[in-house]
């Protein structure tokens, strides 16, 4: 089964947002100050403002018990596609 090429990746915030803080039944600022970081950066992240960084991503899997590679690859996939559909590469040789 292959992915769509012109749907967009979700933003890992979006993951963030819809699915895993709210299995979690925590409220996003007890989220925050568990992963050592603003409730603004968090909200940013969730409204999909702000990348996850690896730093960033290091805290997420150190919380929810995943990876950080996880995270920084739904970060890449989704900046990967936003440069493909945005960047004019058109005058570059091939």
């Amino acid at each position: 089964m292959s992915r769509n090429a012109n749907r967009c990746p979700a933003h890992p915030g979006d993951v963030l947002r819809e699915d895993v803080i709210p299995a979690t039944g925590k409220a996003k600022a007890e989220i925050a100050r568990m992963l050592g970081i603003s409730r603004q950066h968090l909200g940013d992240i969730l409204a999909e403002r702000k990348p996850v960084s690896p730093e960033v991503a290091v805290r997420l899997a150190k919380l929810f018990s995943t990876e950080p590679l996880l995270w920084m690859r739904m970060q890449g996939a989704y900046d990967a596609w936003h440069a493909a559909h945005d960047v004019d590469a058109s005058a570059i040789p091939t």
